[in-house]
């Protein structure tokens, strides 16, 4: 049996890794929706503390849609680069991953109670103010929450729908920055490409060298590989 005291924060930090990959699929807030979108949607992510930014740099989020599907590829400091592929009516996903055992598509509905990741505590306050961003007209939002220290203002594409982003999918339109309250700080990301075209279809499956996998399951092979390189004699 696992000595407990070196499983738990093994499993734990394991979990923190993947929910923080996870976290940006669980958030709802209820705008209603707008039109369809078909394409490639590029955001930059940049830590909102001067002090952090030197430890996690500024990177890229991309999204591809056929409006049925998204995948959305980014970069988290626990588990590295990762996609998540979603399909927005069945609200299932699957994140994958290459890992030193090997890759995975861990999979998830998020139908299912216990599959929710984090309770929001964000609100929002419309505000009558437009302006332009890439060329497209976006109105803002003031949004409130226990992690920032005054309102953060939001902006929204009204024309697009906001389902395309994983973070917040019923907003009055699709956000083009915004701020998530993250575990290492407040993130800021700001819509920074819009390329409306057919994306390959391949983006949108599962790859045939990815093993599917429950999160459990997934937890379980983690612990094992961590909990069997500790019992290795040097």
């Amino acid at each position: 049996m696992p000595d407990r005291h070196l499983t738990y924060p093994i499993n734990k930090r394991l979990r923190l890794g993947v929910i923080l990959a996870l976290t940006l699929l669980s958030n709802t807030f209820s705008f209603g929706q707008n039109s369809g979108f078909i394409g490639m949607l590029e955001y930059k992510a940049t830590m909102r503390d001067t002090a952090m930014q030197a430890f996690i740099p500024e990177s890229r989020m991309v999204v591809y849609t056929n409006d049925t599907v998204t995948r959305t590829e980014n970069m988290t400091s626990q588990l590295g680069q990762q996609a998540v592929i979603r399909h927005m009516d069945l609200n299932k996903s699957y994140l994958l991953l290459d890992t030193p055992l090997g890759k995975f598509a861990i999979q998830t509905d998020l139908n299912k109670p216990d599959t929710v990741i984090a309770v929001s505590n964000y609100s929002f306050e419309k505000k009558c103010m437009k302006r332009k961003l890439l060329g497209h007209k976006v109105k803002r939002l003031m949004v409130s929450h226990p992690e920032f220290e005054e309102p953060i203002e939001f902006w929204y594409l009204p024309n697009i729908s906001s389902k395309y982003n994983n973070a917040f999918t019923d907003l009055p339109g699709l956000p083009v920055k915004y701020s998530i309250a993250s575990r290492d700080g407040i993130i800021d990301y700001e819509l920074v490409k819009i390329s409306e075209y057919a994306p390959d279809r391949d983006l949108f499956g599962v790859p045939s060298d990815h093993e599917r996998i429950s999160f459990d399951d997934f937890l379980e092979k983690m612990i094992s590989s961590k909990q069997t390189e500790l019992e290795i004699p040097e």
